[in-house]
């Protein structure tokens, strides 16, 4: 199981981890949702749940729960900025498929 981040995303979560002022990483997970079927979802972790396995990048620690884990294996977390645009961008190897917004992919 494996789980990289760019050193632009790693900066990026640092610094809003630092802002934050409080908490262990950063869930990386899955739900269900949008045209594609599966969307990505970011959030602050404060404590670990039983199923989280944790990944530590660069000093940042990546959380993930057991089940997002088989659609994330292989994942790359990036942050980029394009125009007046940012944001995350993620390069999942397991997506078959991504809506045309680009908010949603399926497996």
């Amino acid at each position: 199981m494996s789980v990289t981040m760019t050193p632009a995303a790693s900066e990026r979560v640092k610094s809003f981890m630092s802002n934050r002022g409080k908490g262990i990483g950063l869930r990386l997970g899955i739900k269900t949702t949008g045209c594609s079927g599966l969307a990505y979802v970011l959030e602050f972790v404060d404590e670990l749940n039983e199923d989280d396995q944790v990944f530590a990048i660069d000093d940042v620690n990546i959380i993930i729960d057991g089940k997002s884990l088989v659609y994330l294996d292989g994942i790359e977390l990036d942050f980029v900025k394009e125009g007046l645009n940012e944001g995350f961008k993620f390069t999942n190897p397991n997506a078959k498929g991504e809506c045309g917004c680009g908010e949603s992919f399926n497996v």
